[in-house]
């Protein structure tokens, strides 16, 4: 990871009350950073934020993180789940009116061949002008598999929303790009 102006900006969130008010470490939000600098070839910086659950506070984040951070991506990790205060899908989609349903999908098939519970899973991608947003689960083994799904298309998906130029490592994974 490098932190140049022409590095990709990437907004890391984990939304946790627990890991928010330092009740558990987050373990969620270290994941996500590492895989991004085992996979990305190319230089970025971390924004990283750890809030609390919620609708209003993960909304906010990603538009603070799209409009006054200028992040290229944010990938988003807990609040995926039924429970009441699991508002991380509803909160993506008020912020990022572009939803991009088959990143969601994805996930969720690939989930599914490991775990019949990745069936209560909701998370979604979206984006915000020239930002695009992904939420993934909140377990480290989830994120992993879900991300290495989705992230041979997250490049051109980038490229075709006006965000930085972001190149993957062809040993871990292998980005599509049409050729021209």
């Amino acid at each position: 990871m490098t932190d140049t102006k022409s590095a990709a900006v990437i907004g890391v969130v984990t939304a946790s009350d627990r890991a928010s008010a330092g009740v558990y470490k987050d373990e969620s939000g270290p994941a996500i950073e590492a895989y991004l600098s085992a996979v990305l070839t190319t230089p970025f910086r971390i924004e990283r934020r750890v809030i609390p659950d919620g609708f209003e506070s993960v909304r906010d984040t990603l538009i603070d993180l799209a409009d006054t951070v200028g992040c290229d991506l944010v990938v988003t990790t807990g609040g995926t789940g039924p429970s009441p205060r699991d508002l991380t899908p509803e909160a993506t989609l008020a912020a990022c009116p572009r939803e991009l349903p088959g990143f969601g999908e994805l996930m969720r098939q690939v989930s599914l061949a490991q775990t019949p519970t990745a069936i209560l899973s909701r998370q979604v991608a979206a984006h915000r002008g020239k930002c695009l947003v992904i939420n993934l689960p909140g377990k480290p083994a989830a994120i992993e598999l879900c991300l290495n799904a989705v992230m041979p298309a997250v490049p051109y998906c980038l490229d075709l929303i006006g965000a930085a130029w972001i190149e993957t490592d062809p040993a871990r994974v292998k980005a599509f790009r049409p050729k021209k």
